[in-house]
């Protein structure tokens, strides 16, 4: 049986105009994360990751420093049933 969960994240900081999305997206394949990462208008950026728990973890960890330019202040999660979406692939959304 697979330990796998679904984290859905909000990150807080200077995390838009300084490649989170696209970084965040290489994690996340690399890791065999599937789920979507977007800017959102009040300047934060919201991402579903969902695959094995250790994976999904480490993204997460990731997430937490963010690329070079990045200043994270804050990510806030929520722990969801995994599968809700039926997701394949991590994709960027616009």
């Amino acid at each position: 049986m697979e330990d796998n969960k679904r984290a859905h994240l909000i990150i807080k900081g200077r995390v838009q105009g300084v490649f989170f999305r696209l970084k965040t997206q290489q994690q996340a394949k690399r890791q065999g994360v599937n789920g979507w990462v977007r800017n959102r208008p009040n300047k934060t950026v919201e991402a579903i990751l969902e695959g094995d728990t250790k994976a999904v973890e480490a993204v997460i960890k990731w997430c937490r420093k963010g690329p070079t330019l990045a200043k994270v202040e804050k990510v806030i999660i929520t722990w969801q049933n995994s599968g809700l979406e039926g997701l394949k692939e991590f994709k960027i959304r616009y």
